[in-house]
């Protein structure tokens, strides 16, 4: 499966004012259950949520004019009839209001939260990689959340101006009595632990906004969250990749203190990143991290990010599906493909989201937010045009991302497993071939490696890596790289109709190819 990144796209401004409807007081959740290789083309895609790595925002259409204020109009097919006027008041003239927002069954490519169609990923010695057809970079900006923004704000003038003016008209001094609660008393209630409120509140404090600019001027933004208390980051390789050549990157916390940061390592095949703020502060608290192999189907999920940079935004769902293959891309042309074996959520995941924590219903981190499927036909984020969430967001297994991160704090470059073969990433449901040459007229199984070692020859099919069905190439690197170096797995493979298996000691591949 195929994923994108994220942009950030205009929304349509309302056709007539919204009436502003009370909040109903928060209530507790419900806990959940504790739950390498011949180029070949890509089939349909998912769009992998790179939420943030070279967001491609459309170009920003001119805000529309917002009607002037006025009486808000009745609700229903009947006029409502007005109460009597106050003796001795003239009616008070309207209010001016302010002027100012990825093969489960076959591989295909989602896009990245930030919004982007899937590349191909080159091979190298240890046989991965693979060529994915990409939509036409677009250029990216901002902006378009400037225009949105105006268009609400007038709006909300407007609407503010006409009720306040019908209220102030129809008030018929009828005896009725009301209380409102003071600022000071709402600013003090407290959340029950367990509640979406709860945790939002506890986790927000340790996410930041993450604004990525190239040196030509070219950026995006993306999510992270803290993940020590010496000021390391984790986030998205896409969310950065813009600054990895004499850009700049800045990280926002919440109550808007903003911090300068720096790449400490990035690996584009896992698409994790760690970034450091320059000058950390000293009250710094890490986001909890859970155990992504317990999480259960149906489990609870809130995501955090920056949809359409709209920072601090938090959305719920559950854990939807696990370990589906998903290779993402940013959509570039110097691309390569990204692959995981993903929890998929159907919280609400957009462009922007990409790098954000996935976190359980206790508030733990148990998935980094990384690519989105997207409807339509242009292909995903990034690409022909904006799309949103459809309930189908991919995030990293905090399991996975943990150990990654901590080989790039520690060496600044990824360290991957791998058996020494190359496989085909065409669309399979059989499982993945290993080819007759590999990348580059390299040799197809690595003499000496890890599958040569356990008697693979080219032409084996590979259908299942110990007890995960193998239905693909990209399945099985997605796979694989779930695991570390020097595991043992056992492989299950086809030769001449027979079935076969042999065990082996995963090998090691330092950097990105």
């Amino acid at each position: 499966m195929s994923t994108e990144n994220e942009g950030n796209a205009v929304p349509p401004a309302p056709s007539a004012p919204p009436v502003p409807v009370a909040s109903p007081d928060a209530s507790p959740q419900a806990q959940g259950t504790t739950p390498e290789g011949t180029v070949g083309p890509a089939g349909p895609g998912y769009q992998t949520e790179r939420t943030e790595q070279q967001a491609q925002p459309a170009p920003a259409p001119e805000a529309p004019h917002a009607a002037g204020s006025g009486p808000a109009a009745p609700v229903g097919n009947e006029p409502t009839a007005p109460l009597p006027p106050v003796p001795g008041s003239a009616p008070q003239p309207p209010a001016v209001g302010p002027v100012g927002a990825w093969p489960p069954p076959a591989p295909s490519t989602p896009a990245y939260a930030d919004g982007a169609a899937a590349a191909g990923g080159a091979g190298g010695a240890g046989g991965w990689g693979a060529s994915y057809q990409q939509p036409a970079p677009k250029p990216r900006g901002r902006g378009g959340l400037v225009a949105a923004v105006l268009v609400a704000a007038l709006v909300a003038g407007g609407l503010g101006g006409g009720l306040g003016y019908t209220l102030a008209r129809n008030n018929d001094n009828g005896g009725s009595t009301t209380v409102s609660a003071s600022d000071n008393g709402a600013a003090q209630v407290k959340r029950a632990p367990g509640t979406i409120a709860n945790v939002a509140a506890r986790a927000l404090p340790s996410t930041v906004t993450i604004e990525a600019e190239g040196s030509n001027g070219d950026g995006g933004t993306g999510t992270g969250f803290v993940f020590d208390k010496q000021g390391h980051i984790i986030t998205n390789n896409h969310v950065v990749a813009d600054a990895l050549d004499g850009g700049k990157l800045t990280a926002t916390f919440p109550d808007g203190r903003k911090y300068d940061a720096q790449v400490v390592g990035h690996a584009q095949g896992y698409d994790v990143a760690v970034v450091k703020l320059k000058n950390p502060p000293s009250d710094l608290n890490p986001l909890p991290l859970g155990d992504s192999d317990k999480v259960a189907v149906g489990d609870e999920t809130i995501a955090i990010g920056a949809p359409f940079g709209l920072s601090n935004t938090v959305t719920t769902g559950i854990i939807s599906a696990k370990n589906r293959p998903v290779a993402s891309s940013d959509g570039s042309a110097t691309s390569k493909a990204s692959y995981m074996s993903a929890l998929q959520t159907d919280a609400s995941i957009n462009p922007g989201n990409s790098g954000g924590p996935l976190l359980d219903a206790s508030g733990a981190v148990i998935g980094i937010n990384s690519a989105i499927q997207s409807s339509g036909s242009g292909g995903g984020f990034g690409s022909g045009g904006q799309s949103g969430s459809i309930g189908l967001g991919f995030a990293i297994p905090i399991n996975q991302a943990k150990y990654v991160a901590q080989q790039l704090i520690k060496t600044g470059k990824p360290v991957y497993a791998k058996i020494g073969a190359s496989v085909s990433l065409e669309d399979s449901t059989t499982g993945a071939k290993i080819t007759d040459q590999g990348a580059g007229g390299a040799a197809a199984v690595e003499a000496g490696g890890p599958a040569d070692q356990a008697g693979l020859k080219p032409g084996d099919v590979i259908t299942k890596l110990d007890d995960s069905v193998i239905d693909s190439g990209p399945t099985l690197i997605g796979e694989i790289w779930t695991h570390q170096p020097g595991d043992k797995v056992t492989i299950t493979y086809k030769r001449g109709g027979q079935e076969h298996t042999a065990q082996l000691t995963l090998g090691a591949r330092t950097g990105d190819s």
